[in-house]
């Protein structure tokens, strides 16, 4: 079975939301009854930024693909931004002791093998509204069927 971007989305947005404990919205700001805080700041975006595939040869469903998200981090000051941003790189890149990810990300069909953070942009303002924009990479590979 291929790797789904929209199922990987859907995956770490639901990971987001539980692990920082905030709202992440999917390509837009949270709704107001988006889990658990509805669409008050701070708040996360999750955007799917593209997905390349490697793997089998001769289009075999099976393969290994690189997710590429970016995570806009949205609050009312630079600090709480700075702080979101925080709580998302370590809700998607802390280990545990033993070495795996410390917050699992559930793909059906799939395993998410491999995090990075890609890039980090920082702190912006734009009419009184502050972010702080991160990219991560995501390794997945298929189960197969």
């Amino acid at each position: 079975m291929p790797v789904s971007g929209r199922v990987v989305s859907l995956a770490v947005q639901t990971m987001l939301a539980t692990a920082t404990g905030r709202s992440c919205g999917y390509g837009t700001a949270p709704t107001a009854t988006s889990t658990p805080t509805g669409a008050t700041v701070p708040y996360s975006v999750l955007y799917p930024l593209g997905i390349t595939t490697s793997g089998p040869v001769f289009g075999d469903g099976d393969a290994d693909a690189r997710v590429l998200l970016q995570v806009t981090s949205v609050a009312t000051t630079a600090e709480q931004a700075e702080w979101m941003a925080d709580k998302v790189r370590a809700a998607l890149v802390a280990r545990t002791t033993v070495g795996g990810y410390a917050n699992a990300i559930t793909v059906t069909g799939c395993a998410v093998i491999g995090r990075e953070l890609d890039k980090e942009e920082g702190v912006s303002v734009s009419s009184g509204v502050y972010s702080y924009v991160q990219r991560y990479v995501l390794t997945v590979t298929s189960l197969g069927s």
